[in-house]
């Protein structure tokens, strides 16, 4: 049988999937059922700075409700030492301590300190790596790329200094030139990076004239952005490269592969097939394996990234002209009555 076991920042797993930082870690029958299933590894939910400040503020406002309401009560809630972000690291302890795979942490934070603090808090855990998400919200006219990306830069490596367990950044696409960036954080030392962040983007209720988040999942064809830029990096990085965003399947695990990912990471397909679902994954990984006469996944890892084709530019602009030269052929596939 095909040995599907890999590595990821320097850890060893059983296989490529990774479980990707979402809500499902809060059931723990989920969980088991990921585990039993063949899951390599687990990525907590994220911890958000906004969330703790949120609810230290809350907290904070509670208790000094009646704090003032008269001289003889003075303040009838005791001085209690508001948990912050303890609730979330208890449950990541348990969760490491409960589970036989790795999992890892994700993080996303706002200011230096923030991130380096909390980065430390997380290490404490237990865990065996940490996942940094970076992401500037484009909302400021004023603010130039360069600066934003150096801010970034020097809070990568302020977080890779501060702790000792392995530090992925997981990315957003859009940057001025995302590999120039990734080259620049994977020479200070970046141990992983994931490909791309699935980020919250407002939606329009026209009837109640109201923003809110329909809680769609990532749709089967989503990874043709990251399955570029896996393309493009394999061989030309030191840190371990990820996939994530729509990978439904084998066949979408396969082709990540094939491009020269190391690992990927799903979540939208648990959602809907069910944590059983990696069973599936993995044995048509194995069975398309055995029928190439494939022994391991080095055996055909990167074997079309940019490095090892033939055709150089496939991952780049003269393969959009060959399409655009064949164009009339989408006839044949949708075909006008």
């Amino acid at each position: 049988m095909s040995d599907l076991s890999t590595t990821y920042m320097g850890v060893k797993l059983k296989n490529p999937l990774i479980l990707g930082a979402s809500n499902l870690v809060t059931k723990p029958e989920v969980v088991k059922e990921l585990e039993e299933a063949g899951i390599a590894a687990i990525v907590y939910k994220s911890l958000f700075e906004e969330q703790i400040q949120l609810e230290s503020l809350q907290f904070d406002e509670e208790l000094n409700e009646y704090a003032n309401r008269n001289s003889e009560m003075g303040r009838i809630f005791p001085d209690l030492e508001h948990a912050g972000p303890k609730e979330h690291l208890l449950q990541l302890k348990k969760l490491k301590q409960a589970t036989s795979v790795p999992v890892f942490a994700s993080l996303n934070a706002i200011y230096e300190p923030s991130w380096v603090e909390y980065a430390k808090k997380l290490e404490e855990t237990g865990i065996d790596g940490l996942e940094l998400n970076l992401y500037a919200t484009p909302g400021y006219f004023e603010i130039g790329a360069s600066s934003i990306e150096d801010k970034q830069y020097q809070i990568v490596k302020s977080v890779k200094k501060a702790v000792k367990i392995p530090v992925s950044v997981k990315l957003s696409p859009f940057y001025t030139n995302t590999l120039n960036f990734i080259k620049k954080l994977d020479e200070a030392g970046i141990d992983g990076f994931i490909m791309f962040n699935r980020f919250f983007q407002p939606e329009i209720d026209i009837d109640q004239e109201i923003f809110h988040f329909p809680w769609e999942l990532t749709q089967s064809r989503d990874h043709h952005l990251a399955l570029r830029y896996v393309g493009l990096l394999h061989g030309n990085i030191e840190g371990s490269i990820c996939a994530s965003r729509g990978i439904y399947n084998a066949e979408d695990v396969i082709r990540l592969i094939l491009a020269g990912a190391d690992v990927v990471q799903v979540v939208s397909t648990i959602y809907k097939n069910q944590p059983a679902y990696v069973a599936t994954i993995l044995t048509e990984i194995q069975e398309w394996m055995d029928k190439k006469g494939y022994k391991k996944l080095d055996d055909f890892r990167g074997n079309l990234s940019r490095k090892n084709m033939k055709d150089p530019y496939t991952y780049q602009r003269a393969q959009y002209v060959d399409i655009l030269a064949k164009s009339e052929e989408i006839f044949k596939k949708y075909p006008m009555v």
